[in-house]
């Protein structure tokens, strides 16, 4: 009795040792590198061991024709290791723009746009691409995002998204003056009258967030204008712009005027909280 109690505390203290108590996430948006013929990530980002990190969150455009051959889609995945769980992927115009979605899920082992939860994140993953005539899957991710918010309770909702889709959001300025897109036209749902993000997917958060959830936004398609953004909606919703572009720079011999930011994430899974800094890319 007394060796096998001793094994079992053996166990449990091995256990405990080697489980981690702070997660480390990695997000980067817009992503290619100029004048590459579009397979190429910014070269900066090829030299960063990824495996150093929990969870790798890309915000879209990661090739500038992401889509157009398999080998590309290959060479992302050897990169980022898209089937990784805990590794997400919100597509961009220059991600699906030559179609071939599926070899992009065969990757991913995920549609284009789904929820999943881990160790107090919630993380959900929009398809700002889908054409306003597809009603079918504009409405089926309308669901599940209505889904996760009607059911969260507790933790933290991350929203992942390339492109920038609100405006008029109080407190928080619109994606037109830091980021590359501003879809004014963007749908939420098919049924309603006024199906913008801010009479469709604001109302959602705003009540997560006053169950004490709190929520993020991350976009990123950011990096010309501005290479961050960050702000609080007046209701306590935060929003993020993240991306890089200094490889434009570098292929056109410009000056760089601001260093690119790269926005990381920690996560203290014994009080569940879930702290945020913008860090130079160059500094990696």
């Amino acid at each position: 009795m007394k060796i096998l109690i001793l094994v079992l505390l053996f166990f449990s203290l091995t256990t405990n040792a080697t489980e981690k108590d702070t997660l480390t996430y990695l997000f980067m948006g817009h992503t290619y590198q100029w004048g590459s013929g579009g397979n190429r990530v910014d070269h900066r980002l090829e030299n960063i061991d990824f495996s150093n990190y929990d969870g790798i969150w890309l915000g879209g455009d990661i090739c500038s024709e992401a889509s157009l051959n398999y080998a590309t889609l290959k060479y992302i995945d050897d990169l980022f290791d898209l089937g990784n769980p805990n590794n997400h992927w919100a597509l961009g115009n220059h991600d699906i723009r030559n179609g071939n979605l599926e070899w992009i899920e065969e990757f991913t082992e995920r549609p284009s746009y789904y929820a999943s939860y881990k160790k107090g994140i919630t993380t959900v993953v929009l398809n700002a691409n889908l054409s306003p005539l597809d009603c079918e899957n504009i409405d089926k991710q309308y669901n599940m995002i209505k889904n996760v918010c009607d059911s969260i309770s507790h933790g933290h909702l991350i929203f992942l998204v390339h492109h920038g889709l609100y405006q008029d959001i109080p407190g928080i300025q619109d994606p037109s003056n830091y980021g590359h897109s501003n879809l004014i036209n963007w749908m939420g749902n098919c049924y309603n009258d006024s199906s913008s993000y801010l009479h469709t997917i604001y109302p959602l958060l705003i009540d997560v967030e006053s169950r004490g959830v709190q929520v993020k936004h991350i976009m990123g398609d950011v990096g010309t204008k501005s290479k961050s953004y960050y702000g609080i909606s007046d209701d306590g919703v935060e929003y993020f712009g993240s991306g890089i572009n200094n490889s434009y720079n570098t292929h056109n011999g410009l000056p760089i005027i601001e260093a690119d930011l790269l926005l990381i994430f920690k996560h203290v899974i014994s009080s569940n909280q879930l702290f945020w800094e913008f860090k130079e890319l160059n500094n990696f």
